[in-house]
């Protein structure tokens, strides 16, 4: 206190106010709001209170009960997807590609047995990663190899089978589906 001479009014009264750059402050859309709709809101009877709260966990229980099989197929398949490959198939603009693979791969899923392997030539590294993805949401794996046609050329086939464990399951509502109402915000 001694190395600090005395402050004035002006000097104190500087230290508390606000910030220079927000003296005028605008009102906020609460303070604009008419009263009368606020205190009625404020000062609600406790028995309407109660019976409100338990209207509304009533409903969000009615919610969560409607969560149907294909919804909740749709999601688990999703997450099998690797992150990756879910950002790439969010970002695809050829969703007629991602839906013929999965023509092919349900298809397949329907008509093969347990140790059948469908082969597809996909040449395209991106266009290969979709069909990875495809095959991940369901459940099924997927390998790549190279195939060595007289040493001159080299040719990428990507082998498809059913996992020994659980075959999949096919729901009514398609990836190409689920991405396109992700996409448009409806999921």
């Amino acid at each position: 206190m001694e190395l600090v001479p005395r402050l004035n009014a002006e000097e104190i009264r500087g230290l508390f106010a606000p910030p220079p750059w927000g003296e005028v402050v605008p009102p906020s859309t609460f303070s604009m709001t008419n009263v009368e709709e606020w205190d009625r809101f404020r000062n609600i009877d406790m028995d309407k209170e109660v019976n409100m709260i338990h209207s509304f966990e009533n409903s969000l229980e009615k919610r969560k009960g409607r969560v149907d099989a294909d919804k909740l197929a749709v999601l688990n398949g999703w997450h099998r997807v690797d992150c990756r490959t879910r950002e790439a198939l969010r970002r695809s603009s050829v969703s007629e590609l991602i839906e013929g693979y999965e023509e092919c791969i349900r298809k397949f899923i329907t008509e093969s047995s347990d140790g059948d392997v469908l082969e597809l030539q996909v040449q395209d590294p991106f266009r290969r990663l979709l069909l990875h993805g495809v095959c991940e949401f369901y459940n099924l794996a997927s390998d790549t190899v190279t195939d060595m046609n007289g040493g001159v050329e080299s040719s990428k086939m990507t082998k498809i089978k059913k996992k020994k464990r659980g075959s999949p399951q096919l729901s009514n509502i398609t990836l190409s589906h689920f991405l396109k109402m992700s996409k448009e915000g409806s999921w």
